[in-house]
């Protein structure tokens, strides 16, 4: 490629990429040269204002049409826009976290190197949501994935950290295989990395083992990315990782990792397999034939993660049962490959990421003071704190899909896809269910929190950090479960 041809390319649409990039690349070299005992949180808040000016980029970039560069490997259309926002907001508010992150466990020593570590993971997400290539999915999901397994371990001399990161590694390498031997099937049976070539070549496999072969390809991929997911029962790294890292780090984990994890599953089987192989042996697409398989994950998922979360002394163990639930209810849309599939997926992350960073703030908050993660710890919070208290109440409600809150608009539209085109009313059943249980012990955490004696009584103090993510949070939780439209439109007007 000639400098002529690359100077040709439009490469505005790759702005907030190259500024989440740049400024990386200044934590790093900042850190660098910096005196060992000097304070690194103005770094943090460096990566803040990066990520704030590439909000304001990609926002910049609502208006502009779908364009692709790099021969179609990245492309800016309005799936990759609807979902850096997502990745970016919840992104800015880990941020937020982390400079208000009191580390008495042997972070501080580190807490230069989280902060570009992070913005790299953030980085490879970004790619991933615009990636049209093979090659560049893959690149965006191994930067996100290396920069985790090392963010998860970031406290060396932590044993609990040690082990999360163990685990983490050995599964997500594992997975990492599995998904790129599918992939290798694919490139094989299409003869290219580009995802639109290779859905073109899919459509038109009318050879029965070929189409065989692509089934498999799919199962591979979508058993690789599960891990990524946390799905049952691909989700044992879960529990031990969160617990183990740091809870900044474990924010990230729940919401930006799993986001993009979500991304690359919409990217490559909805459109790459979505259309494959319509002529096969039951002239049915590849998704179609592994319908029962998706059901069966997403059923497994949804009642291992809320069932083993009912016996959790962990607060962050609970809430990592709670996210691999949730992981199956977004599976519930996937499934049923219903005409509002994007929004479902695209509204729930949104609600998700919301509710479940603002619990965590608090549960920062708390663990710092308690210096334990245990359920118990929240005993009596409404009486030191009862704002504190009310705030993380709204949150778990929305959590557990009550009316006027943005999960239960999440779950609402997703249960209502359950029943367009062909009905599946067991799933449906079983998502009904599974929450009902999810109950207990959400309201287990209420429970401690107002109507239990408190065994601390210091009063908390609330950083600045901790008080904006509490805001946005609790705004958002409420504003989008009162008036989804909001979201439906912006959506609507994305081009």
């Amino acid at each position: 490629m000639d400098l002529a041809t690359l100077k040709s390319f439009n490469w505005s649409v790759m702005t907030p990429e190259f500024i989440i990039l740049g400024v990386a690349a200044a934590l790093t070299l900042i850190d660098l040269f910096l005196p060992k005992k000097q304070d690194r949180r103005f770094l943090g808040w460096i990566g803040i204002l990066g990520i704030l000016a590439a909000i304001i980029s990609v926002v910049s970039l609502l208006n502009t049409q779908a364009t692709t560069i790099l021969d179609d490997s990245f492309t800016l259309d309005a799936f990759g826009k609807a979902f850096k926002l997502i990745l970016l907001v919840g992104a800015g508010l880990v941020m937020f976290l982390a400079v208000s992150y009191e580390a008495k466990e042997g972070m501080e020593d580190y807490r230069g190197e989280f902060y570009y570590l992070f913005l790299a993971a953030l980085l490879g997400a970004m790619v991933m949501t615009s990636s049209g290539d093979l090659i560049t999915l893959f690149i965006g999901l191994e930067l996100l994935s290396i920069s985790s397994y090392i963010l998860a371990g970031i406290r060396k001399h932590n044993l609990k950290s040690n082990e999360s990161a163990m685990k983490y590694v050995i599964n997500g390498g594992i997975s990492t295989a599995i998904t790129l031997f599918g992939m290798s099937y694919v490139y094989g049976l299409t003869g290219s990395t580009n995802l639109t070539q290779i859905a073109q070549t899919l459509s038109a496999v009318t050879d029965a083992q070929q189409a065989y072969l692509l089934g498999l390809s799919f199962l591979m991929i979508f058993v690789g990315l599960s891990f990524k997911l946390g799905a049952a029962p691909f989700h044992m790294w879960a529990p031990d990782v969160y617990q183990g890292a740091p809870t900044p780090v474990t924010a990230f984990l729940s919401v930006i990792s799993k986001s993009a994890g979500f991304v690359i599953v919409i990217r490559l089987l909805i459109s790459v397999f979505y259309n494959a192989a319509p002529t096969g042996a039951n002239g049915e697409g590849i998704l179609f034939k592994m319908h029962d398989y998706l059901a069966v994950i997403a059923a497994i998922t949804m009642i291992v993660g809320n069932v083993v979360a009912l016996k959790q002394s962990d607060i962050k163990r609970m809430f990592a049962y709670s996210s691999i639930a949730h992981a199956g209810y977004i599976l519930v849309a996937l499934t049923t490959l219903s005409s509002n599939l994007l929004f479902s997926i695209w509204f729930y992350l949104l609600a998700y990421m919301l509710m479940n960073l603002g619990a965590f703030a608090i549960i920062q908050l708390i663990g710092e003071q308690s210096g334990s993660t245990k359920i118990a710890d929240f005993a009596g919070l409404y009486r030191r704190s009862p704002v504190l208290a009310v705030i993380m109440g709204i949150l778990l409600i929305s959590l557990a899909g009550f009316p006027g809150t943005a999960g239960f608009i999440g779950k609402l539209n997703i249960f209502v896809g359950a029943f367009y085109g062909t009905p599946h009313y067991v799933l449906a059943s079983i998502m009904i269910a599974t929450t009902v249980i999810s109950y207990f012990y959400y309201f287990g955490v209420m429970t401690q929190m107002f109507f239990r004696p408190a065994s601390d009584e210091r009063k908390l103090n609330i950083p600045f950090g901790i008080v904006v993510v509490l805001l946005v949070a609790v705004v958002g939780s409420v504003l989008f479960g009162v008036a989804p439209n909001i979201a439906l439109d912006f959506l609507n007007n994305l081009q």
